[in-house]
């Protein structure tokens, strides 16, 4: 049977039933599996929101830092001169592919 598709309530009666098959040893310290248990369920209700906050905060703070990093970067550039006219360098552009095309018709 494949584990994702297994029934939470039929594996747990399977591992009771192998636990009480093999009592623990003299090692084991008292009431161990009651702060294993308290672990496990302490996490599963409080580890994935505190994983979701942490990485979106380190998120906004790498976004604030790229932003001020562009801004310096378009504050400190030296301007380059753009004399010709906008609409004619996009009109070239667009029609290069045309002339191309025609070229070699």
């Amino acid at each position: 049977m494949n584990q994702m598709s297994m029934n939470p309530v039929e594996l747990q009666k399977k591992l009771i039933t192998a636990a009480r098959a093999n009592p623990p040893g003299r090692e084991v310290p008292y009431a161990f599996e009651k702060r294993v248990m308290a672990l496990l369920a302490a996490r599963s209700l409080n580890g994935h929101p505190v994983l979701w906050l942490r990485g979106l905060w380190q998120a906004a703070v790498s976004c604030v830092a790229i932003a001020l990093m562009i801004g310096a970067w378009a504050l400190f550039s030296p301007a380059t001169d753009n004399t010709g006219d906008l609409s004619q360098s996009f009109e070239s552009t667009l029609l290069a592919a045309v002339d191309q095309g025609a070229q070699t018709q």
